[in-house]
């Protein structure tokens, strides 16, 4: 934070502002419209719900959610990434309804997203340059899609943290003191990422990988290598609670719901005249062939100011020899720029059919799902390279008019695309969203996404009770649930009873009977993989809690060590000046 505040200081302020006033002319209609707008991924309400309800259980972090999953309960916090309703939680903590809190955390995502790029693109193009490069970043097209069409949270703080990540690398390298604050920053800004969003980490870390080799070898710092594996153990450590059980537990759901079907990515990959040519802009889904209802538009603006970069930056180094260039070759954007205009167009090669065979040779690409999330990269990338026009424009006044003329037309031409589909924005409450059909909706909603291995299909209906005598005969009183427990009282007349507890199995899931702690099973008939008891004659208190597996309490530990001990230092350092 203090590398931050520093960084958008003194002569950065007036930059940054205009950087955020862009930034909220993005989001006009989530801050400042009324309702709600319709999203493909309409669940994060009752995500930023479930999580709230954790919070105030005491189940932190947070991992067993218990409406989603058809009122079953749901390991949803265990794979999902849980930074973007960590945020949502201050906005709920201040006051703000349901509704509003995930408007204004997509909001912020965008104004994030704007001051981490001006950030980057401001070491390599000056202040006018990089404002340039974060408007183009904020109002690329393919951000209004993250945001108003697909309404994916987490991919939209994945943007965020791009340049970030970038910036604190470049910090790092060209730093030639104090290099600790620049490990811890980029080991943050890592963390962030790994707990924004998973499939982003898998495209990401290439790109990045090549950023740093290209760096270090630029500035001829190859001695900083322990540095960058010291803050990859930290990124590491900070985000474990989270990494640590998606790794190593994923083997505990149903994963290949995610790869099979409509998420099968040979589906989803995009033609070139959707990326490169057409302006259809709908809000319908990714579907197979070209007949799409949503756009997948780079931007016209995007990849014809990349192409103009890109051929800026091949004749300074083709004609780097002769004297007039001498000087413009060793511009610090040179390579960086080269770099990200080949990873940009790469990366619009991976969305289209034609990259089939590297999807083939490389079996971890299909749970992206969509090839079309590799625009993600390339609005990155483009938007970065939009800086570099102008970076070479001496005459002051012909800068800010060029600048002034293509943040103008990025406006313009993509307005229209940064607001709710016309006519699906209208009032809507708390208590509307969490009740009736639309509960139910949310309850349903994603629900092979991780279901429990002991599912054999997911719920055909919803949770009634908490738990029922499925053999004997008896009577359950008191049932209670919580967010990761549960009790009733039960009084079994028969000798004994078999009770189906209407949850799913999974692990560590530990029941006890008045304290005397029975195994759950699943019935061999059980279809939907909920916990079974056998439950002897007499009055009982039955008691279940889920408890953290070794990989759980691992990343816990590990997590809370490395934020102990970067918070001690950070104490320290302050302390002694």
């Amino acid at each position: 934070m203090k590398i931050l505040r520093k960084a958008i200081s003194s002569s950065n302020f007036w930059p940054v502002l205009i950087v955020i006033i862009f930034a909220i002319l993005a989001g006009r209609s989530l801050i400042f419209q009324q309702g709600y707008f319709n999203m493909h991924d309409d669940l994060q309400m009752m995500r930023q719900l479930e999580m709230e309800k954790c919070f105030l259980d005491g189940q932190i972090p947070c991992r067993w959610v218990p409406d989603m999953g058809y009122g079953f309960g749901f390991p949803l916090f265990n794979f999902y990434p849980p930074l973007p309703y960590l945020i949502g939680e201050i906005f709920r903590i201040l006051g703000f309804s349901f509704v509003m809190t995930i408007k204004l955390v997509f909001a912020l995502s965008i104004i994030v997203s704007g001051i981490t790029m001006y950030l980057l693109a401001k070491e390599f193009f000056g202040r006018i340059g990089a404002i340039l490069s974060a408007a183009f970043y904020i109002w690329a097209p393919y951000h209004a899609v993250d945001v108003y069409v697909r309404g994916a949270m987490n991919e939209a703080w994945a943007l965020a943290w791009f340049p970030l990540i970038f910036w604190t690398t470049y910090r790092l390298i060209k730093e030639k003191k104090n290099l600790t604050k620049w490990i811890i920053a980029l080991s943050l800004s890592w963390s962030a990422l790994f707990t924004s969003h998973n499939l982003m980490v898998l495209i990401f870390a290439p790109v990045f990988a090549g950023w740093v080799l290209l760096l270090l070898w630029q500035e001829k710092k190859w001695r900083l290598i322990p540095q960058f594996v010291l803050s990859g153990i930290l990124a590491f450590g900070l985000a474990a609670f989270f990494t640590l059980p998606v790794l190593l537990e994923k083997n505990l759901v149903q994963v290949d719901t995610l790869v099979v079907g409509y998420y099968e990515y040979t589906a989803h990959f995009a033609t070139l005249k959707q990326m490169f040519i057409s302006r259809f802009w709908g809000y319908g889904p990714s579907v197979w062939g070209t007949e799409d209802g949503m756009p997948f538009q780079i931007g016209h603006l995007h990849w014809g100011l990349s192409l103009v970069a890109g051929s800026i930056i091949l004749a300074i180094i083709f004609r780097k020899r002769k004297k007039a260039f001498t000087k413009l070759a060793k511009t610090p954007f040179l390579l960086p720029g080269l770099y990200l205009f080949a990873v940009g167009w790469f990366s619009a090669f991976m969305a289209h059919s034609r990259s089939t065979p590297i999807w083939q040779m490389l079996p971890p690409l299909k749970f992206v799902q969509f090839p079309w999330r590799f625009l993600t990269i390339t609005t990155f990338a483009f938007s970065f390279l939009a800086g570099a026009v102008v970076a070479l424009i001496k005459n002051k006044k012909s800068l800010f008019l060029v600048a002034a003329g293509l943040v103008l037309a990025v406006l313009v031409l993509n307005w229209h695309y940064f607001r709710p589909e016309k006519g699906r924005m209208g009032p809507l409450t708390d208590e509307e969203k969490f009740s009736g059909a639309a509960w139910e909706l949310q309850q349903t909603a994603g629900i092979y996404d991780y279901l429990p291995k002991a599912a054999k299909e997911a719920p055909k209906g919803p949770q009634t009770v908490l738990a029922e005598i499925m053999q004997g005969e008896g009577e359950i009183s008191k049932a209670k649930q919580g967010t990761y427990w549960a009790k009733f009282n039960i009084k079994v007349k028969s000798p004994q009873a078999r009770v189906r507890i209407n949850i799913f199995d999974f692990p560590n899931w530990k029941i006890s009977i008045d304290d005397r702690k029975v195994e759950p099973f699943v019935a061999e008939d059980e279809r939907w993989g909920r916990m079974y008891i056998e439950v002897p004659q007499g009055e009982h208190l039955v008691y279940l809690q889920l408890y953290n597996t070794f990989p759980r309490t691992l990343g816990n530990l590990i997590s809370l060590i490395t934020w102990a001990g970067l918070l001690t230092y950070s104490w320290w350092r302050k302390q002694i000046g």
